[in-house]
């Protein structure tokens, strides 16, 4: 439609003198500048962090001194939003290394604070059988809260926000009861 409009708009300078159609030429309408369009930029959400098998030595404290990393552990993370209801419940797995890295797929934030306050990480299992009784190491039976490091991962159109939660441990079944102190 617009270059129906500027033909007719041309069509009659085509008889003019050159020198007289350079002088009309700015008179010409310009086609307006389109605004650029904004890509809204979202944040995801993610969690990271370990699951170790704690040494017998260190059982029943919160310290994770000579523990080991557990391949193939599970975790859960659960976040629970009042203001709409939203739930949002999801496992991970852990890597040879006892770390987890979880990216939160469809949970999108506009403020940092709302995944500290709604979600937690729990211990779910742990493959060793020599190594899988569930701890309250850092609240990973109860629910190891979320922390903020300003971590952040961003590229085109795209930034992740990055938590941290644990360690988490799990302890051996087998561990000899420590001797009281007297």
């Amino acid at each position: 439609m617009a270059s129906i409009q500027l033909t007719a708009l041309i069509i009659p300078f085509l008889f003019l003198s050159l020198s007289t159609a350079e002088e009309l030429l700015p008179l010409l309408p310009l086609p307006l500048p389109q605004p650029s369009k904004q890509v809204e930029k979202f944040k995801d959400v993610v969690v990271e962090g370990l699951v170790l098998c704690q040494s017998c030595e260190q059982y029943g404290t919160d310290d994770v001194d000579g523990a080991k990393p557990i391949e193939a552990a599970t975790v859960r993370v659960i976040c629970k939003f009042r203001r709409n209801g939203f739930v949002y419940d999801k496992t991970f797995e852990t890597d040879k290394n006892g770390y987890f890295y979880g990216e939160l797929k469809d949970l999108k934030i506009s403020s940092l604070e709302q995944p500290l306050r709604s979600c937690k990480v729990k211990l779910v299992s742990s493959p060793l059988s020599t190594c899988n009784l569930l701890t309250n190491v850092h609240n990973g039976l109860n629910g190891a809260p979320l922390r903020y490091e300003d971590k952040k991962i961003t590229g085109t159109n795209y930034e992740a926000v990055v938590y941290a939660a644990g360690p988490l441990a799990f302890a051996p079944a087998n561990c000899a009861p420590k001797a009281e102190q007297p």
